[in-house]
């Protein structure tokens, strides 16, 4: 069982970042580690208790490689697409270190992809049932890797190049990818919480 950082619950779920540039990557992560957050993420919800979800761990550096230029085709057109205004300073640090991420994806020592079972098509109209059967769990495997010392970011940009990385990979036609998790151990571990909209901007009691 791996040493555990101390932090209460709340402190978990407020320090629990999306981490680029203090992600580790000289520093191997057994995959011994990756098995007890995932033994923690099975722990999440699922609609009518289903667990359709699959985890794909990637640590075989050509695979990983090939999803990272997948990645990073996909995050260039997306920034291109962007526009360039006069960004703040939050801004312009996400800018930066997205960037990062695309350039290095290759170089985390693990990739999880978070997918789950369809059946076939996906679902017409509102798929929340459908992604609200693994992105809790995806959600929680973050939690349960920050809890041990590592870090991942929530990506979702590599689903421009699904059916190829589907390929790439093996996975049968009836499993849908939902999340890219590059995860490494961090640099440091004093994460703090970060600026949010203030509560009433976004509470509504009784409508809207």
């Amino acid at each position: 069982m791996s040493e555990l950082l101390p932090l209460d619950p709340d402190q978990l779920l407020t320090t629990t970042r999306s981490v680029r540039k203090r992600l580790d990557l000289e520093r191997p992560v057994p995959l011994s580690v990756v098995r007890e957050a995932l033994e923690v993420a099975l722990q999440a919800p699922s609609g009518s208790n289903s667990q359709g979800w699959h985890w794909i761990v990637i640590t075989d550096p050509e695979l990983k490689k090939q999803v990272a230029a997948h990645y990073a085709r996909s995050y260039s057109d997306y920034a291109a697409a962007r526009p360039s205004g006069d960004d703040g300073s939050t801004m312009q640090r996400v800018r930066s270190s997205s960037q990062y991420l695309a350039d290095t994806m290759a170089e985390v020592p693990v990739l999880v992809i978070g997918a789950i079972e369809t059946g076939g098509d996906l679902p017409e109209g509102n798929q929340a049932g459908l992604w609200g059967s693994l992105l809790p769990g995806a959600w929680s495997l973050s939690l349960a890797l920050r809890a041990r010392g590592l870090g991942s970011a929530w990506t979702t940009l590599h689903l421009v190049y699904e059916r190829e990385v589907a390929e790439l990979l093996g996975l049968p036609d009836t499993v849908r990818q939902g999340v890219l998790l590059p995860v490494a151990y961090t640099k440091g571990t004093d994460f703090k919480p970060a600026p949010r909209r203030p509560l009433d901007e976004v509470l509504h009691i009784d409508g809207w």
